[in-house]
């Protein structure tokens, strides 16, 4: 007699506390993924996206889109800021016409097709790295290419694209910060384990977490608790931070952080410290 398949659990995340880290307008889609398989979500901000602190590199680009070849765009919040200064400058999306663009992944994609671009170029994986091999087998060599980002981001990128001959210009789009005030909740929420999941899905969201807590807290403060990171990136952040990473999706997007979370607690709690499985979730040294 053959088994019955095993039949996934309408709420696999029943009972669970998970905490939200990324900037407070943008954790609607995870927290209502989360909240559909039966988890309780607590949203805590360690970021905020603002507009640069001026426009000036910006503005100057926007008025010689016509003299680039590519636009880059590695972040949904970059695709934001950079067509509300186009508005405000009395501009629109024909203003790209003829340029090719590029997402670093298809949160950012689908929010330049939004807008009715077309996308020329997604990556594999949705790092810096990869947009580098893919760039590499295009050959970029001469080619005038606008990197519009956040202030602070890895050199990765620019500096790669420099290597194979581009000229890159790097304009600011938008700000991290840390929102004020919250090392109290935290504190509170963390020592009466509040929390049973910690989520991270960028860089700034690790470290402003980790600027509200003294590192000596972290052992202590942490014990217990599952850390989730959405990529590489950011894993790498958090363990160099001092935090054990447990999950980290194949995949560096929302849908597939979230599944990942629920195969952790699936498989029996949660997978052994360096597994791997084949689907692609599991944890991360």
């Amino acid at each position: 007699m053959s088994k019955r398949p095993k039949t996934i659990e309408s709420n696999p995340l029943r009972g669970k506390k998970i905490l939200i880290t990324r900037a407070r307008d943008q954790s609607k889609e995870f927290a209502a993924q989360l909240q559909k398989c039966g988890a309780e979500v607590i949203e805590f901000p360690t970021i905020e996206i603002v507009p640069p602190l001026s426009w000036k590199a910006l503005d100057r680009a926007m008025t010689r889109l016509q003299s680039y070849d590519w636009i880059l765009f590695t972040s949904a919040n970059g695709v934001a800021f950079f067509f509300q200064r186009l508005r405000e400058k009395g501009m629109n999306r024909r203003s790209l016409s003829g340029l090719k663009i590029g997402a670093i992944g298809p949160a950012t994609a689908q929010s330049l097709k939004k807008r009715g671009l077309r996308v020329d170029y997604i990556p594999r994986a949705f790092i810096a790295e990869s947009i580098l091999n893919g760039f590499k087998r295009m050959g970029i060599q001469g080619k005038q290419i606008l990197l519009a980002r956040a202030q602070k981001a890895r050199e990765v990128l620019p500096e790669g694209l420099k290597k194979m001959g581009a000229k890159v210009e790097v304009v600011e789009a938008y700000r991290t910060i840390k929102p004020k005030g919250g090392t109290l909740r935290l504190r509170r929420l963390l020592k009466h384990k509040g929390v049973d999941v910690i989520t991270f899905t960028s860089s700034s969201t690790v470290n402003h977490f980790v600027d509200l807590l003294k590192k000596e807290d972290f052992k202590k403060l942490l014990k217990g608790i599952v850390i989730a990171c959405i990529g590489p990136v950011t894993a790498r952040t958090a363990k160099k931070a001092g935090l054990k990473v447990h999950i980290q999706p194949k995949e560096y997007t929302i849908p597939a952080l979230t599944r990942a979370i629920i195969h952790y607690f699936s498989n029996h709690g949660g997978l052994n410290d360096g597994a791997l499985s084949e689907s692609g979730w599991g944890t991360a040294k």
